[in-house]
């Protein structure tokens, strides 16, 4: 019976092609939202984790997430040094700046000043150069990804050179991508780009540049708190709780490790903004499209069965081997229905890798998914189940 039950779901073709399109698109629709969701939410801290060999982050205890302009006094740094357990101490600047490009072009960067002598704070991967070239004088080093498209130089001016004054672009012609020896213009003052790296995409849309934390503090305008936060190294030994809470009562300023600084920025933005509401809705509304889509379908194609359910019924099958048939079908097309919409979620995030698009699938995701067709296919399947315990064998037999 078990089989015939599989002949019936795949021989009304139209039905069947009707409820893998539901549970199919619901399990798209979910899927897809929740990874870009998650995708989105991971780079409000991906500049956090690209931080590595830092015990702690010391920053302004009023400061929500990483990209809040709360910064430190220049003494700030001395009074973290001088806590005991402090292996080391470096400054870290980060804040938008203009940059200028040879055809008058003005984009906003998001400049990364780091100490010049540890060079803590720099960027995991260098792509060309070297990153203790930037201590050379007014070197940068430009990221790649997002730089490639926004910051597009004059096609006509060659790698290094320098533009003559009466030496005029036209702003809209043919561009070519940033390269090593270029130079731009930050905040109206020279910067040499001496190499390339890759880092992870943020939260803000701007390329991103890295310096040296003096070079970053020339390029901006002039104030009297320009650090944005302090990297922190504990001595051999040291616990980093324990660290945290003596540089808070001795500095005043909150220390936190890369996890929990990363903890409050994703918190900020769950908690502050609407997005997690909005793709809240997208999803719910995926899953309320999934039980109208699919049941109606699955419930028409009952339906349209009856009478061989009542076959089956007159022939002595109990009403529980009857119930099993149903839940089986819907158990193979929410399975196939299922696969179909993951799939379309792999290749479409296979598409969007290295874009401008947020997607990150996490093992999760599908576990979820599967949960809501389970339950869609739950809900079809109680709905049709309900007329076939009703279902008299006698009405097989009736004429028209």
């Amino acid at each position: 019976m078990w089989r015939f039950a599989i002949k019936m779901l795949f021989g009304d073709s139209a039905k069947f092609y009707g409820i893998l399109l539901g549970l199919g698109f619901a399990s798209l629709l979910i899927a897809q939202q929740a990874s870009i969701f998650v995708g989105l939410m991971s780079r409000t801290f991906a500049f956090v984790g690209e931080i590595g060999h830092v015990d702690l982050w010391v920053f302004d205890p009023t400061q929500s997430f990483v990209d809040d302009q709360k910064p430190l006094r220049s003494t700030a740094i001395d009074r973290v040094r001088g806590v005991k357990g402090v292996a080391w101490a470096a400054p870290l600047y980060k804040s938008l700046l203009v940059v200028t490009l040879p055809n008058g072009v003005r984009r906003s960067v998001d400049v990364i000043g780091i100490d010049a002598d540890t060079l803590a704070g720099g960027p995991v991967e260098v792509v060309a150069g070297s990153l203790a070239d930037l201590r050379l004088p007014d070197a940068i080093m430009v990221e790649i990804g997002s730089s490639q498209q926004q910051l597009r130089l004059p096609a006509d001016l060659a790698p290094g050179a320098t533009p003559s004054p009466d030496q005029v672009f036209n702003p809209s012609g043919p561009t070519r991508d940033v390269e090593v020896g270029d130079i731009l213009e930050l905040n109206e003052r020279r910067a040499r780009v001496v190499g390339l790296v890759k880092c992870a995409e943020t939260f803000v849309a701007a390329p991103t540049v890295y310096t040296t934390y003096a070079r970053a503090l020339s390029y901006a305008p002039q104030s009297r708190r320009v650090m944005s936060a302090v990297l922190v190294t504990a001595n051999d030994g040291e616990g980093i709780a324990t660290l945290a809470e003596r540089i808070r009562a001795q500095t005043g300023l909150e220390a936190l490790d890369s996890n929990a600084y990363a903890m409050r920025t994703l918190n900020y933005w769950m908690s502050e903004t609407g997005i997690p509401i909005n793709f809240g809705i997208a999803i719910v509304l995926g899953f309320f499209v999934g039980v109208a889509i699919a049941g109606q379908m699955f419930y028409n194609f009952t339906l349209d069965n009856l009478r061989y359910f009542g076959a089956f019924k007159a022939m002595g099958a109990s009403t529980w081997r009857l119930l099993g048939m149903v839940a089986l079908q819907a158990l193979v097309a929410g399975v196939l229905g299922l696969g179909l919409g993951l799939g379309a979620v792999s290749a479409f995030g296979l598409t969007a890798a290295g874009g401008k698009l947020a997607f990150k699938m996490l093992w999760q995701i599908p576990l979820i998914a599967a949960g809501a067709v389970l339950i869609i296919c739950v809900f079809a399947s109680v709905i049709s189940m309900w007329k076939v315990v009703r279902l008299d064998p006698a009405d097989v037999f009736k004429g028209p």
